[in-house]
């Protein structure tokens, strides 16, 4: 089991930029896809973002290409979501998910590991 830890939420204004950082724990995060969801209140969780072990493969929401930048160290257990130009539609809590194998995934039920979510606001 890994244990998954995001940071970095807040309340921003819209077009500013804010970095979410996604803390594994043990010593096996260079084995793990990773990717981040977002839920925003009565909406389902929806794909955001998603790296495979190495980082050499990304893909991305069409809602946030061009703004969002999915990047991860592994030398320190840490994935990371670059947001730019956030709009009040990026409103949700963000998660952290990560999965042993693969390239990367795009469905909730891909992942067998999530963190406990980070709250964004974005008000306009």
């Amino acid at each position: 089991q890994v244990q998954l830890v995001e940071s970095g939420g807040g309340l921003v204004q819209a077009g500013d930029s804010l970095r979410l950082s996604c803390a594994a724990s043990g010593r096996t995060f260079s084995r793990l896809a990773v990717g981040w969801f977002r839920q925003a209140p009565g909406k389902e969780r929806e794909f955001v973002a998603a790296t495979s072990w190495n980082g050499g493969i990304v893909h991305y929401a069409d809602s946030v290409r061009g703004r969002f930048t999915i990047s991860r160290d592994n030398a320190k257990n840490t994935c990371y979501l670059q947001m730019k130009s956030l709009k009040s539609e990026d409103t949700a809590v963000y998660y952290c998910a990560a999965r042993y194998g693969g390239d990367y995934y795009t469905l909730p039920q891909d992942y067998d590991n999530w963190g406990q979510g980070t709250q964004v606001t974005v008000s306009s």
